[in-house]
């Protein structure tokens, strides 16, 4: 039990890596949140918390695909903006639904395509993706506005049989982010690829794919969560998804997920997830500037990275 207790605590000999102590510093995070604001624990701000991590937790969760395989995607919050502004090109959403999709998808394979076939750093190859991503949007919708179709705000906002909206998303993301990366041969694979891409292939993985469909997938997950937001702003906004790159990577990181790849667990990055909502949420309880707030994201992703283990400089 001891010995159980101590490998959970370090990560040690498991790939699901370091996520207990994140869940208990969470734990430890809400009861001083608690204490200190009358306001945390009322339910209408509990909603708004549920409601401001859906859309972190979506993207982490892809984030942590490309992260597995030694990858990092900057273009996530690109891609967020993108799609709210596609939605809110005053289309019917069955035309603007899967074109937002599909131009993610297109991010996606760019992204993996850069990195696998043309051996562009992951952090160069998503960056460029992010400027060009985000200048498209721009020209798209220079400023917020547009009109959001109806069939993405209405399974965005109210309730379903009584069960808060953003709950059901939480909890189906939750469920495709578990077959995907830990109950599929696909998330057995980018394992094995972060852990060693020259012995996976020796295996007969087949590594640049799965890599290319990881890149991918990470865009699409983004895509969702700009669904999400778009359907909460009721609108289109060109600079919303600029706070996500770096708070999913520190998500991905601070669940205990290795950035050498190789090493991680969903319920690490959910729980990831949730601290930088906790976070969030209490700084604006605090009144605390959004200047401020972003100082103390860059100094955690920081603290969290530098506490990796890693045998040479880079990810």
């Amino acid at each position: 039990m001891t010995a159980t207790m101590r490998r959970l605590l370090t990560g040690q000999n498991s790939r699901q890596g370091l996520w207990l102590i994140p869940l208990l510093i969470g734990g430890i995070a809400c009861i001083l949140l608690a204490l200190r604001s009358e306001e945390f624990l009322n339910a209408q701000n509990l909603l708004n918390l549920v409601a401001q991590a859906v859309p972190l937790l979506v993207i982490a969760i892809g984030q942590m695909l490309v992260i597995l395989v030694r990858g990092l995607d900057l273009s996530v919050g690109a891609v967020v903006s993108l799609t709210t502004a596609i939605l809110a090109l005053d289309a019917p959403g069955y035309v603007v639904l899967p074109a937002a999709f599909l131009a993610a998808a297109l991010v996606g394979a760019v992204n993996g395509i850069a990195v696998t076939r043309l051996h562009v750093h992951p952090i160069i190859a998503t960056l460029s993706m992010m400027m060009i991503v985000q200048g498209g949007t721009m020209l798209l919708r220079p400023v917020a506005g547009g009109t959001i179709p109806a069939i993405v705000t209405d399974l965005v906002t109210g309730e379903v049989l009584g069960i808060y909206m953003p709950l059901v998303w939480a909890v189906l993301v939750l469920l495709l982010g578990w077959k995907l990366i830990h109950g599929s041969r696909f998330g057995l694979h980018l394992f094995a690829i972060g852990g060693g891409p020259e012995i996976a292939r020796a295996f007969g993985i087949a590594d640049r794919r799965n890599v290319l469909l990881a890149y991918i997938a990470c865009s699409l997950f983004a895509a969702l969560a700009g669904c999400f937001l778009a359907g909460r702003i009721a609108s289109g906004d060109p600079n919303i998804g600029t706070p996500f790159a770096l708070d999913s990577i520190t998500a991905v990181a601070l669940g205990g997920t290795q950035l050498a790849g190789g090493v991680g667990s969903l319920q690490g990055t959910v729980t990831g997830a949730l601290i930088m909502a906790l976070l969030a949420n209490g700084m604006n309880l605090e009144n605390l500037s959004a200047f401020i707030q972003t100082a103390v994201k860059g100094a955690i992703l920081l603290v969290v990275v530098a506490l990796q283990p890693r045998r040479f400089m880079g990810l």
